[in-house]
Order: structure tokens, then sequence, then C-alpha cells
């Protein structure tokens, strides 16, 4: 699943190839993918005719504002946007096309058919689900070590569960988290409220120097995440522990284990995060 790095970079990318552009007309080949309003023929009615002036992000999600109206999308686990002349022909997993009146489109393709799009009145995007219920993501000024202890010292919760809670820090998701708590030298499995500021104050630290570097490389390809323009992420030729498993540790040379924690495959070196 793409999780914010790979979403900033596909919004970083699609930045420089999209804005300014009006939209001529929406095909859509999966109608399940629009979410708001429920009737894909008012979706396209919304959209046509509308430039998009600009393209922001929250967590994991996507928000293409155009002149009156932003579109909220979720990747989910295998979605992807490309620009593309229309000439092409379409892929069999091309769901949703964009047609600009330049004679390029904006594809959205998703194996799956997970993702998601929801319009709204521009600016009540913020007001509503999906938007609403997400914490503050790692860039945001918010996200401070007094409010994340704030939120560890409520919950019982082991503490990779707590960081894959989307309402209380968004876009981080399994890759980043235990790329995190290794950083921070932190065992999943600890209670969130047992942490102390410190270590909270460490965590918090890690999970954004985290997210800033894999930012820098593009984001991780483990299988199928390419940006807006067809390139892959470079982050996990430096990952340390996530998907290191029987591997030494960078750290001490211990093994790598992988566990399974709150449901999801984990990866700990067991002496640098006791």
């Amino acid at each position: 699943m793409p999780e914010l790095p790979e979403v900033e970079t596909v919004r970083q990318t699609l930045k420089q190839l999209v804005l300014n552009k009006r939209v001529k007309d929406v095909s859509i080949f999966w109608d399940n993918i629009i979410k708001r309003p429920q009737d894909p023929n008012d979706f396209r009615a919304w959209i046509q005719g509308q430039e998009l002036q600009d393209i922001n992000r929250k967590g994991k999600f996507l928000i293409f504002h155009f002149e009156d109206i932003s579109m909220v999308s979720h990747l989910r686990m295998e979605g992807k946007f490309g620009v593309y002349n229309a000439s092409l022909p379409k892929p069999k997993h091309t769901h949703v096309i964009f047609h600009f009146t330049d004679g390029t489109e904006l594809r959205y393709d998703d194996v799956r058919k997970f993702g998601t799009m929801h319009l709204f009145e521009k600016g009540q995007e913020w007001n509503e689900k999906p938007l609403i219920q997400l914490g503050p993501d790692p860039f945001d000024p918010s996200f401070t070590t007094e409010y994340f202890y704030a939120k560890l010292q409520k919950t019982s919760r082991l503490i990779k569960s707590v960081l894959l809670d989307q309402s209380v820090v968004a876009g981080l998701g399994n890759i980043y988290v235990d790329e995190a708590l290794y950083k921070a030298g932190l065992h999943p499995e600890r209670i969130a409220k047992e942490l102390t500021y410190d270590e909270a104050s460490r965590l918090k630290e890690a999970s954004t120097q985290t997210i800033v570097e894999a930012v820098k490389q593009g984001g991780t390809t483990i299988r199928s995440y390419l940006n807006g323009q067809g390139e892959m992420g470079m982050f996990q030729q430096q990952l340390k522990v996530y998907g290191k498993e029987n591997t030494g540790c960078f750290g001490c040379g211990n093994p790598i284990i992988k566990l399974k924690v709150s449901g999801r495959g984990t990866h700990v070196c067991p002496r640098c995060q006791k």
C-alpha cells in the first residue's frame, strides 16, 4: 500500500504535469471507485469544465483542488495516477480517465479496484469524512511531542498499533512504522501508555525523520508502486529492518526477526529494540 512518502511523491510529480489544465470530460469504467456523489454521472457533471489549480495531501490522501470543487482520493492497495497522451490505448486496469482540453489525460489505474474518489465544494473537504477523521501527519506543526505523548497516555494498545492508527498520526504504514521504531530503539510490543516522555519524543522525531528521508528518495518500491511519471521509489535501499528477516542488524549485527504484531508482519532487532 502506498504510504505517506509515496503519496507525497505522486503529488509532487503530478503537480509538474497537470496543473492549470482544464477537464473536458471524465470517463468512469468502474463505478465503485466514485464515493461522493454516489451517482457517477453527477461526478462527471461536477468536474467537467473545471481547471485543476493545485494538488495537496493529508496523510495518505491526495486532494485535487479545482476552481470550485475539491477531489479527495485514496490509492488504497495499488492505485496509481499517471499522465498520458489521449492517443495511447487504455490499459485493462484503467478505471477513471480525466480528459483535458489539451489532448492529455490523467488516468487512474487500480488492479484491485479498492481506490476511492470523493468530490466536495471547495473548502468543505476538511470538514467531512474521510479527512476529518485524520490526525496530523508527521509534517504538520501540530504533531508535537506534547500532542503525541498525550495520545499515548490514553491507551493500553501496543505502540505499533497506535502508530498505525490514522486518527493519531496520519500517513504512517507498516514499512515506516517498523523503521521508525527501530530508529527510536523501541520494541513494537511496548504498551503505549508506558512509554516515557523522552521515549515518546524520540519516537516522534524518528517517525518524522524516517518520512522526510523517504520522501527525498521518492518513496519505497516493494512491489508495484510507481510515481506519477512511472518511476520507482528508491528508499528500499535504505531500509534497516523492514524485509530484512534473518539478515544482520545494521547497528549490532544480530539477526533481524519477524513477528506478528497487531495482525501485521513486523521486523525487529531483538538486541537494539528490547
